[in-house]
Order: structure tokens, then C-alpha cells, then sequence
């Protein structure tokens, strides 16, 4: 009994060390949950995706109906992507947008269509300490460029875990897409253009690392170079 009962715990412990990004931050304010954030195939488990050629990798939304509403904004305007918890996990962040052709409302996001717009790295200290700004935090904010063309777009945070990287497929995503309609916007020409999935391989010294011993000396964001116009 006392082993089965260990057991449980680890495992509700496990579970509330999962978290789900279903909410924007507009004008300082969260919005309701899965409001203008496509609900996420692990809105009840909060899962991770760990599978980087996965459908699941793009917007985790293959089994849940897409109900999510558009949400106006400005070019130039700061707006965020909200946890349920906190960013529980020591990894890194990435946050990349993707330009529908008209409506985003249920674009699937296919192709060479996105880019990266923000980046939260590690901090290295030669091989003596690695530290993590995105562990704990319960949101992400950061400014859309001010010459982004007018248009709408999905806008998708991947909280990417490293705490069990070491072998392939140990590494933890978890991510969502809002649905944002920007105004007022610039002539810039985003990019470089990636398409997800097909971004990753699963390889990136970023992604399959050992985070714990040795220290790593430097750490390398996975991804392209951010766009900021």
C-alpha cells in the first residue's frame, strides 16, 4: 500500500507540473480561456507534445473544434500568451506568428508561412551556471513589429521543457495558437519562413541536451533568427 500510494503522488505531482497556454494578454488584461486561443487537444490532461513531426506540433488543436474567436490589435502593439500556472519547467520560449491568406478562423497554418518574432534563452556562464528567465513565469509578452503587414495571423508560444532533453524525444512542447487580427500595419517582409511542423528535427543541440551535467557551456536557441522588422 505505502508503494501504490508513493506512486499516486509522484504522479499528481507530475501532472501539476503541466500547464496549458489558453489565454492572450490585450491592453495588460488576460482574456478568457480558449476565447481567442484554439482549445488544445491536452485542455484537460495538459500533455505535451513531445513528437516534433507530429500534426499535434503546429497548434495541438487536431481533435478539438475550432470555436476560437479573433481578437483586433495594432502593429506595434505589446500583447501576450497567458499560462494556466507557470512556466513550471526550466526551458526556453519561442513565439512565432503565421499570415493568413483571409480569414485565420480555421486556416490550418500549412507550409513555409512562419516566422519568429520573440525568443527567451538561457543564460550561460562558461560551464559553471545555466539559468532559465522563462522557468516560472505565468506570462509571455512582447511587442508585435511595428511595420508587420495589416492582416490576420496565428500566434503561437511553444514553452519548450528541457528538464528530461537528454535523449531524443525527451524534450517537452507546450504550446497553443491564438487568433489575432492585426490593423494598421507596415511593409515589412517577414521572415525567414519555416514551416511547422518541419522547423525541428529533434537534433538541435537546443532541444536534445542535457541540461543537468555537464553544464552546458553555451546554449543555442532552437529555430530561426527572430523577425523584428
Amino acid at each position: 500500500m505505502k508503494t501504490s500510494f508513493i506512486s499516486l503522488v509522484a504522479l499528481v505531482a507530475q501532472a501539476s507540473a503541466h500547464y496549458t497556454f489558453p489565454s492572450l494578454i490585450i491592453k495588460g488584461g488576460v482574456t478568457t480561456a480558449w476565447e481567442y486561443v484554439r482549445e488544445t487537444n491536452n485542455f484537460n490532461t495538459q500533455a505535451p507534445v513531445t513528437d516534433v513531426t507530429s500534426a499535434d506540433f503546429r497548434c495541438y488543436d487536431s481533435a478539438t473544434s475550432g470555436t476560437a474567436q479573433t481578437v483586433t490589435v495594432n502593429a506595434g502593439d505589446t500583447i501576450g500568451v497567458q499560462s494556466d500556472g507557470t512556466i513550471y519547467h526550466p526551458g526556453v520560449v519561442n513565439v512565432y506568428l503565421a499570415k493568413a491568406p483571409s480569414s485565420v478562423s480555421g486556416w490550418a497554418g500549412d507550409g513555409a508561412v512562419w516566422f519568429k518574432v520573440y525568443q527567451i534563452s538561457a543564460v550561460t556562464n562558461g560551464g559553471t551556471s545555466i539559468s532559465w528567465p522563462a522557468q516560472n513565469l505565468a506570462g509571455v509578452s512582447f511587442p508585435l513589429p511595428k511595420s508587420l503587414p495589416t492582416g490576420q495571423y496565428l500566434v503561437r508560444l511553444e514553452a519548450i521543457a528541457l528538464h528530461v532533453a537528454s535523449t531524443y524525444g525527451g524534450a517537452q512542447f507546450y504550446l497553443s495558437c491564438g487568433q489575432i487580427n492585426v490593423q494598421n500595419g507596415g511593409s515589412g517582409k517577414p521572415g525567414p519562413l519555416v514551416a511547422i511542423p518541419g522547423v525541428y528535427t529533434g537534433y538541435e543541440p537546443g532541444i536534445l541536451i542535457n541540461i543537468n551535467y555537464p553544464i552546458p557551456k553555451n546554449y543555442t536557441q532552437p529555430g530561426p533568427a527572430v523577425w523584428t522588422g
